[in-house]
Parts: C-alpha cells; structure tokens; sequence
C-alpha cells in the first residue's frame, strides 16, 4: 500500500505529467529533426559527393555467397558507416538545437529573476528574497556607521 500512496504523491505533484509531456515532445522533435536530415540537409550533401547517398554507403566484408540456381546460401556482411553519418548528423543538430533552446530560457529566466528589470515578470519568491537582501545590506551599512 506504500508503494500506491508513493505513486500518488508521484503523479499529483506533477512529476509524472512532466515527464510525460517531456517524453511526447522529445519523440515529436525527433520525427521532426530525423526528416529533416533525411530531407533537407542529406540531398544536398548527395549532389556534393557525385549522387551517392549515404544510406547506401556499406563496407562490405563478406560477400553473398549464392550455389549454383542463384540462391543466397550466405547473406552478405556490411557495416553500414553512410546509416552512422546520418545518425552522427541527426544528434549534431538535435545536439545544437536543445543547446539555442536552454541558452533561450536561461536568458529568459536571468531576465526574469533580475528585480531591477520591469519589462519581465519577476517571479514573488525573487522578489522577496531581493527585498530581504536589500534590508539586510541597509542593515550592514547602518550598523557599520554605528561603530564607527
């Protein structure tokens, strides 16, 4: 019963609804960045090596072996590198895009917890604990000026 109450208190907090929605953005922006690599960023790279598309390109190293009627008795091994330099694309945007995203929030988040700037909102509890940073420092300087 323990372990019910925990997951209660698990999903009531939010937790779960933000990871959840976490997780069906993510999967959204992976469709999104995976076609675009495939259809925008790789065609041009094709037409710069001569056509070839690297889905294609495979190191081969066993060829099929087939008997006599033409039957594959063997499959053919490769190593798909052309798959890996689409995959290594693929996280160098993703990998970029998540890091223009966090510089974004954080610039907005440090606007957003500078009480001096009034074109943002500033959160109550930055407000607060400003308001009793600036009380303390009068109560510093004041307290300075008495024993001197």
């Amino acid at each position: 019963m323990k372990l019910i109450q925990e997951f209660k208190e698990f999903a009531i907090k939010g937790n779960m609804i933000d990871m959840a929605v976490g997780i069906i953005i993510g999967a959204s922006f992976n469709k999104v960045i995976d076609v675009m690599v495939k259809q925008v960023f790789m065609p041009p790279l094709s037409l710069l090596s001569e056509g070839i598309h690297f889905q294609d390109k495979v190191w081969v190293l066993r060829d099929a072996i087939k008997d006599a009627s033409g039957t594959v008795i063997v499959e053919k091994v490769v190593i798909g590198y052309g798959a890996l330099i689409e995959a290594l694309i693929d996280f160098l945007i993703i990998g970029f895009t998540v890091f223009i995203v966090v510089k974004f929030m954080n610039r907005l988040r440090n606007k957003s917890q500078d009480p001096k700037d009034k074109t943002v909102v500033t959160p109550k509890d930055i407000q607060l604990l400003s308001g009793i940073t600036e009380l303390l420092e009068e109560q510093n300087t004041l307290l300075k000026t008495k024993s001197k």
